[in-house]
């Protein structure tokens, strides 16, 4: 399962890369992943006209957009799509961070899991 991760570099830069997630064999029920542990866990609304601009990830955080996606851009420059039902792993929490805006003018509903 696919992955976008932010994360800080040591002089403060933030970056993507790419993160599988393994999953098990294939069961009735599905394939799973190894349990991640999780500490909380935060429902979102974010406005259609959302634009933030430079700032590390509060925590160590997964997020889970629902209905609609976001563009976010590294420090580095790099800039993605993180859309409807996609994965990203947030872990910028230090140094320049990131900029969030929201996407095809509408609210946007997702999923903070902040983890260990």
């Amino acid at each position: 399962m696919h992955v976008h991760h932010l994360f800080s570099s040591d002089d403060g830069e933030s970056h993507f890369a790419d993160i599988d997630i393994e999953l098990g064999a294939a069961t009735i029920g599905g394939r799973f992943s190894a349990a991640i542990p999780a500490t909380s866990l935060v429902f979102r609304e974010v406005q259609a006209t959302y634009a933030l601009d430079w700032h590390p990830a509060p925590r160590r955080q997964f997020i889970v957009n629902l209905d609609n996606g976001v563009r976010v851009t590294a420090s580095d420059g790099e800039s993605r799509v993180i859309g409807a039902g996609e994965v990203l792993l947030v872990e910028d929490t230090w140094g320049k961070g990131h900029q969030s805006i929201a996407m095809n003018d509408r609210p946007r509903s997702c999923l903070f899991i902040a983890v260990g």
